[in-house]
């Protein structure tokens, strides 16, 4: 894949982290966080695991509330705000583990995933294009979530978080578990995504891919960002190269 993405100029912020801490019960999870996305961005965190990448997606969505420092989204402090008050503003999160509702059909799931919106016929215009982008979830529309296999649920887990029409998505490990071919399948989605005006923050094990699709990318070691740059300079980066690309 090429990235010949060129972001708009000058380049909008959407998302400010600044001085970010965030522990677990006496462990120093997040130090010092500092990072930026603009508008219209692919942005990735890479790092081994256990580095802090999904606990920075968590504070943000206020899965996790932070120690200290300050999260601006649109010019809003959103540190202190509430997790469907993040959703309200245009964040949505699409977990690791992909997380569907197992004893929910596909169309359910969808359709939960719109709960702060009340514009019932453009929610239905929001799920046939959801089906348009995803046609293998038209095709299961009424089975079981817990049913699908490993990708379909995964499909449905990005879906289901598009369904509150996002300014800024949250990928939490999008690839894990999947066979190749629907890994490639998964990345060519997240590229047209980004195509329709949906800023992405990437959290993916599989750093040369990642890197292959971003604009720019964060590296996280123990909870702190040790490089950044463009995701072409990180991929010709020889520390980035022993590290995470093999």
């Amino acid at each position: 894949m090429i990235n010949d993405y060129v972001p708009q100029s000058p380049a909008v912020v959407l998302l400010e982290i600044n001085q970010l801490f965030v522990n677990y019960g006496g462990i120093q999870a997040l130090k010092d966080i500092n990072l930026v996305i603009n508008s219209g961005e692919v942005v990735t965190l890479i790092g081994a695991n256990g580095a802090g990448k999904t606990t920075t997606l968590r504070a943000i969505s206020k899965i996790i509330t932070p120690r200290s420092g300050e999260i601006i989204y649109s010019g809003r402090n959103i540190t202190r705000r509430k997790t469907h008050e993040i959703v309200q503003l245009g964040i949505a999160h699409s977990p690791e583990g992909r997380r569907v509702l197992a004893r929910q059909t596909v169309f359910d799931n969808l359709e939960l995933g719109a709960y702060i919106r009340s514009d019932r016929t453009e929610v239905k215009v929001d799920i046939d294009r959801q089906f348009e982008i995803f046609p293998r979830l038209a095709e299961r529309r009424n089975q079981l979530a817990g049913t699908l296999s490993g990708g379909e649920q995964q499909m449905l887990a990005i879906a289901r978080a598009l369904m509150s029409r996002p300014k800024l998505l949250l990928l939490d490990e999008p690839s894990l578990g999947l066979a190749p071919a629907i890994v490639r399948e998964i990345f060519l989605i997240i590229e047209n995504l980004r195509k329709t005006g949906v800023t992405i923050l990437l959290v993916e094990q599989n750093a040369n891919l990642a890197l292959q699709i971003a604009d720019r990318g964060y590296v996280l070691e123990a909870g702190s960002i040790t490089l950044t740059g463009k995701a072409s300079d990180l991929l010709n980066d020889e520390r980035v190269k022993k590290a995470y690309l093999g």
